[in-house]
């Protein structure tokens, strides 16, 4: 049975005769919309997680990748740095967080920190601080506020993207602050975009089980809101593969449509798999296969219509899987990553960082042209 897009015949697999027709007949339809550019409803997107041809969303989704953003990939030479893994709100999906006198609980020290910036920087490249970490029960703000400052003016060179919106509703909660003036005061302090994480999936049902301790999905969103209205741009993220459903995914996706639509302040989204190694699920739950990794990064993009940029995260991909995901709708791959600890507590089987070369070789093997950027998405240098 053929079917064409963008001029090409494809075959869908042998269904049985009502299931292929009401198959083929809702898929012709959401790629005639995605052809004519229009916005895919909840239940296209239910439609896409329910078809199981896998070339097809990905020829769709690598389409609309090319159109929107063209051949560029974009990547940048960063660090990690993980101030604490103590966390008062030890999420069931979580594998970096410890209680305070737990075996391997750490905290940071602002000289520890200096080093571990220094040592990174033995790479002429790098230009990137990823500041993230757990929520810690003794910690105030300033403590937070005070090394951002530090980093910022012993480090004046290096842009600093930090915190997720869980822990800037962390930090308001325990200094009595609004979440404006904490954002703000970070801003001041040298803080120019805020990470992704901590959105999981933006779903009550999902966060009262899983993380209850934690902002809830409207708190997540108003963080992104104000940091947004202050002008600093965020990214946004999705936790997949876990006890959520088809349709949670969707509704999340749509959450953060619906907020880009508001605001325009989200610069990239990036599907995380869940690694359930060493956390309170690994038996109840299988890590996630290639192809719902594959179809969930298609789907994002197709569905994600307004934002400009969706990362295939190698950490917890794997680099095989993520440059593949590079032609499923993908068009930025992180960076060097140097000294990732979170994922890789929770079973991560890729390196804990990628040289450079690497990932420019990764890029140029499927045909497409790595940009460095900051974390702004400012290109800093595009390799020819």
């Amino acid at each position: 049975m053929e079917f064409e897009i963008f001029g090409r015949k494809k075959n869908y697999r042998r269904l049985k005769r009502g299931e292929c027709l009401h198959i083929r007949s809702e898929l012709e339809k959401i790629e005639q919309k995605i052809l004519r550019e229009e916005r895919l409803t909840f239940d296209d997107g239910i439609n896409l997680f329910d078809c199981k041809n896998l070339a097809w969303l990905g020829m769709l989704a690598d389409e609309v990748r090319r159109k929107k953003c063209g051949d560029i990939v974009y990547y940048n030479v960063n660090c990690h740095v993980n101030l604490t893994n103590i966390c008062s709100a030890r999420c069931k999906f979580c594998a970096f967080g410890r209680d305070e006198n737990s075996l391997g609980a750490y905290s940071m020290t602002t000289e520890q920190i200096i080093n571990l910036i220094e040592d990174a920087l033995k790479d002429p490249n790098m230009t990137g601080l990823h500041i993230v970490s757990g929520l810690h029960p003794t910690w105030k703000f300033e403590n937070y506020l005070e090394i951002v400052k530090v980093i910022h003016e012993k480090f004046p060179n290096l842009y600093i993207k930090g915190f997720t919106g869980v822990e800037i509703t962390h930090f308001a909660k325990i200094s009595g602050r609004t979440v404006e003036n904490i954002l703000t005061e970070l801003k001041n302090a040298g803080l120019q975009a805020i990470a992704g994480g901590g959105a999981e999936i933006l779903s009550d049902r999902i966060r009262n089980l899983l993380c209850p301790k934690k902002a809830t999905a409207a708190e997540w969103l108003n963080v992104a809101r104000t940091a947004h209205k202050l002008g600093i741009k965020t990214n946004a993220s999705m936790l997949y593969g876990h006890i959520e459903t088809f349709a949670e995914r969707i509704e999340h996706l749509i959450k953060l449509r619906e907020l880009q639509d508001e605001t325009g302040g989200f610069q990239t989204f990036i599907p995380f798999p869940f690694l359930p190694k060493n956390t309170a699920l690994e038996k109840e739950i299988k890590q996630t296969s290639m192809w719902d990794d594959l179809r969930t990064m298609a789907i994002s993009r197709l569905m994600l219509d307004n934002f400009d940029n969706i990362k295939a995260y190698w950490v917890m991909l794997t680099v095989p899987v993520a440059q593949v995901a590079l032609n499923f709708g993908a068009n930025d791959i992180d960076g060097t990553i140097h000294k990732e600890n979170i994922l890789h507590d929770a079973g991560a089987t890729s390196p804990t960082n990628l040289a450079e070369d690497e990932i420019i070789k990764i890029i140029r093997e499927i045909g497409r042209t790595p940009a460095a950027c900051d974390c702004n998405f400012n290109i800093l240098r595009l390799i020819k």
